[in-house]
Parts: structure tokens; sequence; C-alpha cells
């Protein structure tokens, strides 16, 4: 069986993205969670990753390091991960990818925490540029594949690689389209997408980086965690 090393559910949105792929796919799976340590936390990360980063797949004698990567492994087995049709495929891809590289100013002012509502004291030029590419990516794939994921009838990597940002735009109110914001309440329903966000809110573990961001770029007006 896969053994999938993530880091906490509240903070990860790395370890999100595979963990909710295998979930929401029925892909059996061990899990691994070790948690962030205050000051970093790359030497006990590095005993079973090569980055000292999560998520981190382990099958057998085979380790898989990177997000995007694993999605790609799991695929080699099983198709279902990406889209059937070519053309869908082609462009799930292109979307995970840009997802995995870029959007900068989402990722920097906008940390994923599944358990505070957020108030930014701005959003600016840069977020909300990102969160344009957000609205006018996801417009493009319901509008070309139908719906109601984003390359189709069926959940897939491409939809794994955006839940964190369905988490963001929940926690700190940020607005797109009305087409995307039904598509963020989809994927909030997932019963794999529950499972995630009540266990983050669950856990005892508060890490001092992922907490000062919060403060950083706005104010904390509900928090929710246990």
């Amino acid at each position: 069986m896969y053994q999938l090393y993530i880091g906490n559910k509240n903070y990860s949105s790395w370890s999100l993205r595979p963990w909710l792929l295998a979930k929401a796919l029925d892909i059996p799976f061990e899990e691994r969670l070790v948690p962030f340590d205050d000051g970093g936390s790359w030497n006990k990360f590095r005993t079973f990753s090569p980055t000292g980063l999560v998520p981190c797949l382990v099958d057998g004698e085979t380790t898989v390091w990177d997000s995007l990567a694993i999605a790609e492994y799991l695929y080699e087995s099983l198709p279902q991960v990406w889209p059937q049709e070519r053309q869908a495929r082609a462009w799930a891809r292109c979307a995970a990818a840009e997802m995995h590289a870029g959007f900068f100013a989402l990722r920097n002012q906008c940390s994923m925490n599944c358990g505070v509502t957020v108030s930014l004291h701005q959003v600016d030029a840069a977020l909300q540029r990102d969160l344009d590419r957000v609205d006018e990516l996801w417009q493009q794939g319901l509008h070309r594949f139908g719906g109601p994921y984003l390359a189709g009838a069926a959940f897939t990597a491409v939809d794994a690689f955006f839940a964190p940002v369905v988490i963001r735009l929940q926690g700190y109110q940020l607005s797109l389209g009305a087409e995307a914001m039904a598509y963020c309440q989809r994927i909030l329903a997932l019963p794999a997408m529950q499972a995630w966000i009540g266990e983050a809110l669950r856990e005892p573990w508060r890490e001092v980086g992922h907490e000062a961001e919060l403060h950083t770029v706005g104010t904390i007006v509900e928090d929710r965690r246990g």
C-alpha cells in the first residue's frame, strides 16, 4: 500500500492535493502525518523526503517527493487521475502545472489555514491579478468541458490542485464570478474535503510562522479550531 507523508492538515496546501486526489478516487493509502515544527521541519522531514518537504509518496522502494509528480505516478496505474479525453487531459495538466508553479501573490498573502476567517487589510494589484486568472481558468474549464468539475464530469487531479484555492477563497472572504463560486461550493461539499477540514479543525498544533502570516496580512475575525 502507498504511504503518503503529509504536514498539518490545517496549513499544508501541498499535502492536501495528493491526499484529496487519493481519497476522492478511492485510492488506498496509509496516511503519515508529520507536524511542522517551530523554526523549521527540514531535518525531520528529511528522514522520509529527499527535499525535506511534504507531501511525499512512498511505494515500496520508490519515493516520489513532489505533488505533481505524485499525480503523474498514480496516473501510470490509475488512468482516472487525469481526464480520459486527450484535449481535456492536456488542458487539465496545463492548469495544474500553472497552479503548481505560479500564483505567488495568492500563496504569499493568503496562506492556507482551514480554521480561520481573515479580513484582509487590502487586496493589492498582484493578488487581484491572481484572482482574475483563477476565475478565468475555472470558467474556461467549466465551459469547455461541461462541468461540474474543471475538466468534465469527473473529479480529477486538476480539481485537487485547485482545492487549496477553494479554502483560501472561503477563509479570506474573497469572491470570484458566480460560476466559480458555485464550483467552490461543490468542492467544499465533497466528503473527502469535509473530512480534511474536519480533521484540520481538531488538530492541536499551532506553528508560529504560519500563525504570524495571518496577522501580517489581515485581522482574524473567526477561529473555528478546537
